[in-house]
């Protein structure tokens, strides 16, 4: 009788385990299907857009939008993990909070984008068209590329990446209940994330921030660090492929797969707000 208790008990335990997994599942599922659909929409609204190295960013509401969306494409795939988790920890079926945990990400990486966009302009304000690709451009996306790389390997990079790859203390230490705390935690998470991954994203932009195709390879790196079991193979491999990038761009350009060498491809689509 006893062991028949046991073994019913043991029942009633396992399906909210189940129904919670399956939440959790289906969490998942709906970040991938936002990735995709953020990956179907930036295809379709950067078609032309492509000028290469320090693309112009347009007007800031615009930006800001295209910038949001490729976040939530490049990152999401990546970031899924430690939502499942802190959904898990939330013990919670309903998905708004580890949704609002996502979107407090999100909003870390907006502010990430506008602090870009305020350097751009101030940049250019200050130094005219410094970043033209016949003045200083060339220069400085090689060493952009040249920078991210030794990025890779820097104590500080070191740090983020822990943080990033196991998220569990971070969540715990930073514990906040409710609504408004599961927004804070996903800014805190998106936070050091902006700290592991600036640098790709600084070579985004020397290569081609409206460039799908170095979207894909950018987020492919971060998603390899962040979830490749073997950590040293994906940061120095991701070192060396920007180091050869960097040395590519700075000597021979026109043999980088897929650079836009700004000036000898068509005329873009005009950008509008």
């Amino acid at each position: 009788m006893i062991a028949g208790q046991a073994h019913r008990d043991g029942r009633g335990g396992l399906a909210p385990a189940f129904a919670a997994a399956r939440a959790r599942l289906g969490l998942v599922a709906l970040l991938f299907a936002l990735a995709a659909s953020g990956w179907w929409w930036m295809a379709a609204q950067m078609r032309g857009m492509d000028e290469g190295p320090w693309t112009g960013l347009g007007a800031f509401g615009w930006f800001v939008g295209v910038w949001l969306v490729m976040m939530a494409a490049m990152m999401f795939p990546s970031v899924a993990p430690t939502v499942a988790l802190y959904s898990h920890i939330t013990r919670e079926r309903a998905v708004l909070s580890p949704l609002l945990f996502a979107a407090g990400y999100l909003v870390a990486w907006a502010v990430a984008g506008v602090v870009a966009f305020a350097l751009a302009a101030a940049g250019g304000r200050v130094w005219g068209d410094v970043f033209a690709w016949e003045h200083a451009g060339r220069w400085l996306a090689g060493a952009t590329l040249l920078v991210a790389a030794v990025y890779e390997l820097t104590p500080l990079k070191d740090a983020c990446l822990g943080k990033c790859r196991s998220p569990l203390g971070l969540l715990v230490g930073s514990w906040r209940g409710g609504r408004s705390g599961a927004l804070r935690m996903g800014v805190r998470n998106g936070a050091w994330c902006a700290g592991c991954c600036w640098a790709l994203m600084a070579s985004l932009f020397a290569l081609g921030v409206m460039s799908v195709t170095w979207m894909a390879l950018v987020a492919g790196l971060i998603a390899a660090e962040k979830l490749l079991p073997w950590r040293a193979v994906a940061v120095y491999g991701t070192a060396a492929i920007l180091l050869a990038l960097g040395v590519a761009l700075l000597a021979t350009p026109d043999a980088v797969p897929g650079l836009t060498i700004p000036g000898s491809g068509p005329m873009p689509m005009p950008m509008t707000g």
